[in-house]
């Protein structure tokens, strides 16, 4: 029964996408102004944008990795996005003036919603940041990001250690130690992130940092076999 309500709902989807195509044959003549005022970076999620653009009076977006995603156009505010499998609209804020797209809603088309903010083209999430290794102001947005949901699940510290470790392995140590500071600031609790820190300063050759990590670690965890002996080794050396 559940394979039938499956194949059911694929089939409705074809269904519908296929209508809303043949519908919106005709393509929507797009002003200059239109153009340059829904052109531009919008914030998908606190740490994801999506880019809109137009090529030859087409309407394209950015998103997730496609760099020329067409939607199906309904018309010059309202588009589908089968891949979110969203109906979308341009739509500008009447008391801020600010420019959002809005999720239409499937139950009342007639609510207006601003749910994907219209920023600079020039804005970065912390992610975009970490990539470029611009690693302070990437932390500064996930401290951002954490003071508005604490409960967020955008980044993970098992993440950030596997990329601090990246760095490691090609020897990388100040990419390595900016990462695994980060893992500090945002899981100062964390025993791993001292011990992962730790390591990193041992391999780069600083053995006072390297013991001043593995102390704050074993005191976190008194379990952690690691930083007690490199804590006793390095003692016994400073005798």
């Amino acid at each position: 029964m559940n394979d039938y309500k499956i194949i059911f709902k694929k089939l409705s989807a074809f269904v519908f996408l296929a209508f809303i195509s043949l519908s919106c044959a005709n393509q929507v003549d797009y002003s200059p102004e239109h153009i340059a005022q829904t052109s531009g970076r919008y914030l998908y999620s606190l740490d994801e944008v999506m880019d809109v653009y137009y090529d030859n009076n087409t309407l394209f977006l950015k998103w997730r990795g496609a760099d020329r995603m067409e939607p199906v156009v309904l018309d010059e505010n309202t588009f589908f996005v089968p891949d979110m499998y969203k109906k979308l609209r341009f739509v500008q804020h009447p008391e801020t003036k600010k420019r959002y797209i809005g999720v239409v809603s499937e139950a009342d088309e007639t609510v207006v919603t601003y749910d994907y903010l219209k920023v600079a083209d020039s804005f970065k999430t912390p992610s975009m940041y970490l990539m470029e290794k611009a690693f302070d102001k990437a932390l500064k947005g996930f401290l951002e990001i954490r003071k508005q949901d604490s409960t967020t699940a955008l980044f993970d510290e098992r993440e950030f250690n596997r990329l601090g470790y990246n760095y490691l392995r090609t020897q990388e140590y100040d990419h390595a130690i900016a990462v695994f500071k980060m893992n500090v600031a945002l899981y100062p609790e964390s025993d791993n992130v001292y011990d992962s820190l730790a390591d990193a300063y041992l391999r780069s050759g600083d053995s006072l940092q390297a013991y001043t990590n593995y102390a704050k670690a074993y005191e976190l965890n008194t379990g952690n076999e690691r930083a007690k002996r490199y804590i006793e080794v390095y003692r016994k050396v400073q005798e």
